[in-house]
């Protein structure tokens, strides 16, 4: 289970957003990182999902400086980087800038180097940077069993929107009936967008038209209209209907779950899915 949380009240001044910590530097993360950061999101997660019995969202190191390699490389993907005194990464933080709403995460800091701010300061410098580039609000997603991280994040200004549950396995094969499910195109971009933005309040537009080019979107219509669209069935993707069937549709279409990890997430309660 995960949580999905939003915060819209940028707009204010935060009393210690750049409180110094003497022996932590923030820098802006390098492609030379991906080892090391995705070493430590992989450690991260890990512990804190053996520590509840649970399995890690994430296989391996190598699966994490993989995914962290183009996070860094992604150019509306603004990465942040902790580093301890003698030089050492210690943490990464990402604002994902090209919608609206922003998002913020994967956000981890080494096990060995946590309790002691260093993720305080980390998401308050994403903030800073959201208030300041003016953005709408932000959103992220983390694992529900985690107390500590959401402690940090009802005390930064975050409301928690909205459960989700991590679903695992193979893809179904399976067809809706009254649901036709296909790629999405640059043409359908307009009616997908208006969708997101009617039930969601805003669209995700940049990341929508990405997964396009990247060739993993998909819509799904009903009477002849588009009634759903997913950017991606995986991990970072999200997925919007009109009612669960569109959303069934395009779960049961997948061909897989992307993002490596053979899983995706999925809100319980509203016509959505993904972070």
């Amino acid at each position: 289970m995960a949580l999905a949380l939003v915060r819209s009240d940028l707009f204010f001044i935060m009393d210690k957003v750049f409180e110094q910590t003497s022996s932590v530097m923030l820098r802006a993360g390098r492609p030379d990182d991906a080892l090391k950061c995705g070493t430590i999101l992989y450690q991260a997660i890990r512990v804190i999902a053996e520590q509840h019995g649970f399995v890690p969202d994430f296989p391996s190191a190598e699966f994490g400086a993989d995914m962290l390699t183009e996070l860094l490389a992604d150019p509306v993907v603004y990465s942040v980087v902790a580093a301890a005194e003698d030089g050492r990464v210690i943490g990464s933080n990402f604002l994902w800038e090209g919608d609206t709403i922003a998002g913020i995460g994967p956000t981890t800091v080494d096990p060995a180097a946590q309790n002691g701010s260093v993720g305080r300061r980390l998401m308050e410098h994403v903030l800073q940077r959201a208030r300041e580039k003016r953005f709408a609000g932000v959103r992220l997603v983390q694992a529900a069993y985690n107390s500590r991280s959401l402690s940090l994040y009802t005390k930064l200004g975050f409301d928690v929107r909205e459960p989700l549950a991590n679903l695992q396995g193979q893809p179904l094969g399976l067809t809706i009936p009254g649901r036709t499910v296909r790629p999405a195109t640059e043409s359908d971009l307009a009616a997908c967008n208006q969708l997101c933005y009617h039930i969601h309040g805003h669209d995700r537009a940049g990341e929508l038209k990405g997964a396009v080019g990247r060739g993993t979107a998909t819509l799904v219509e009903c009477d002849g209209r588009v009634s759903g669209y997913a950017s991606e069935i995986g991990f970072f993707g999200h997925a919007v209907g009109e009612n669960n069937e569109d959303l069934k549709a395009l779960i049961g279409a997948a061909r897989a779950f992307g993002g490596g990890a053979s899983m995706f997430r999925c809100a319980t309660a509203t016509c959505s899915a993904g972070v």
